[in-house]
């Protein structure tokens, strides 16, 4: 896990003067902080959304038991696809790997 100060193995974790910029554990996610349609916060709900889905959950159940009502932010949460490997694959860089060549 890369801290503030330290020296980050990815070109990605450095903002724009060179610092490194801090980590949560290692969630590879960009998932929208706020529903785009009515800015309801929503990002704090897919790590709880994703694990349950996966361990065989059914999605509607599981939005109801995380409060998400509103069929705006429920869309935004079931119609994520993470593509950030897809994207970084066009810079030549691997999420998370140590050699980067780019």
């Amino acid at each position: 896990m890369t801290h503030v100060g330290q020296n980050p193995k990815n070109p990605l974790d450095l903002d724009q003067e060179g610092r490194s910029r801090p980590h949560i554990g290692d969630v590879k996610m960009i998932i929208p902080v706020r529903c785009f349609t009515c800015g309801s916060l929503i990002g704090d709900k897919w790590e709880p959304f994703i694990t349950r889905v996966e361990n065989g959950e059914d999605p509607k159940d599981v939005l109801d038991d995380l409060n998400v009502k509103r069929y705006c932010c429920r869309r935004m949460l079931l119609s994520h696809i993470e593509a950030i490997d897809d994207i970084l694959s066009y810079r030549g860089i691997e999420y998370g790997s140590e050699d980067q060549t780019g």
